[in-house]
């Protein structure tokens, strides 16, 4: 690990030695094959490699975002609509690094009141001919004792920092609101906005809570809780992919009755489609990148039917670009995330998505994000290609 970690140092340094106009092209594209020089490696191994080079700023920083790209959800104001989702840093370690990658925000997560260990590894795994990922982590952190600090210090760059809370693995089902509200009163006051997480398929029985009489209730618990902050940060909740129609139309109805601020649509899923090719698919866990990409922008396009597009939605799911980052916008996600994708295309991946998403937008006659949020629910010429099949 030193040693990859000494590269990495070694190539910053040297970017910054470059002139102005180079420092971002060059040293992006050395991180991006540093990335694929990565997956050589094991993947949780490589995952703690690019934490690591995130929290010692050794990664690349990204030009100034267009200002095209700029948009207000829930009062926040977001350079751009494109963030990291939640899962990569989990333990609020490199928030300045991955800000300075181009992410118009960063969720850091999931937090529990007490740090635990997680699944017993290996627990990550790649499936690079599908572009995809395995993981059953199991909410794998320090707890918020070591957290607290890190989001009180941080530096932000004015970008709004998400935290995502969740329940310890001991914790029983009855018991559960007591840990997301412990979790909310030590660290809502350091978040811009907050995230509910009820729906990783690796903590055993965390699913159960997105079951309307359940999540209302809990909603309501931990909105009352955020109510008596200081400081109010909007309140999301994170649900699955994998839900029916009655299920979604549930999880809308405990959303808006509970008057929670926005829906992140959606975590991992435990399907597997049948056209995934490598032998990981067998594992345990849940499935992110590129082959959860069509069921996450169905499932954005049915929440937001289902909300009338007053919900507001983060979208995640196999964004690898400009283009899947405009289909969830344009089928109801005001913002989006990416995470899984960053282990293909590299830390430039903010900022090429952001550079091709500002030109989708123009091209398409749209003079702000906000008037593409749901433009498809509209004119259904637009529906991307993810929702045209089954």
């Amino acid at each position: 690990m030193a040693r990859v970690l000494g590269g990495m140092a070694a190539v910053g340094v040297g970017a910054y030695l470059l002139p102005a106009k180079y420092k971002y092209p060059v040293h992006s594209w050395v991180a991006d094959r540093l990335t694929d020089g990565l997956r050589n490696l094991d993947a949780e191994l490589a995952h703690n490699l690019a934490i690591e080079a995130a929290k010692w700023k050794l990664t690349p920083v990204a030009p100034p975002t267009d200002p095209a790209l700029y948009t207000r959800v829930c009062g926040l104001g977001f350079e751009s609509p494109v963030g990291l989702a939640a899962g990569f840093d989990k333990n609020a370690e490199a928030i300045e690094g991955l800000f300075n990658l181009g992410f118009g925000f960063v969720e850091v997560g999931t937090i529990t009141p007490v740090g635990q260990i997680g699944n017993p590894r290996p627990r990550m795994f790649r499936l690079e001919e599908d572009l995809g990922v395995i993981n059953r982590y199991g909410f794998n952190n320090e707890g918020v004792e070591a957290v607290l600090p890190r989001v009180k210090t941080a530096e932000r760059h004015s970008k709004p920092l998400g935290i995502n809370v969740g329940k310890n693995k001991v914790t029983p089902e009855a018991e559960a609101v007591s840990d997301y509200v412990k979790t909310i009163e030590a660290l809502g006051p350091y978040a811009d906005y907050l995230v509910i997480n009820v729906s990783s398929p690796n903590t055993p029985g965390l699913r159960d809570l997105q079951k309307r009489d359940i999540l209302e209730g809990l909603l309501k618990s931990v909105l009352k809780t955020r109510d008596e902050l200081t400081h109010k940060p909007p309140l999301f909740v994170k649900i699955a992919p994998d839900i029916d129609a009655a299920q979604l139309k549930d999880i809308a109805a405990a959303s808006m009755n509970s008057k929670v601020d926005g829906v992140i649509v959606s975590n991992t899923t435990i399907s597997r489609p049948a056209h995934l090719i490598n032998e990981n698919k067998k594992e345990a866990g849940g499935l992110s990148g590129a082959p959860v990409r069509a069921l996450s922008t169905r499932t954005i396009y049915e929440m937001s039917k289902a909300t009338n597009g007053k919900l507001p939605i983060i979208g995640v799911g196999g964004i690898a670009n400009g283009r899947d980052a405009f289909d969830k916008i344009l089928v109801g996600a005001s913002l989006v995330q990416i995470y899984s994708m960053m282990a293909y295309e590299g830390p430039s991946i903010a900022h090429r998505t952001n550079t091709e998403l500002v030109q989708l937008l123009k091209s398409h006659g749209f003079n702000s994000v906000s008037d593409a949020v749901g433009a498809a629910h509209r004119n259904p010429s637009l529906l991307p290609s993810d929702l045209k099949t089954k």
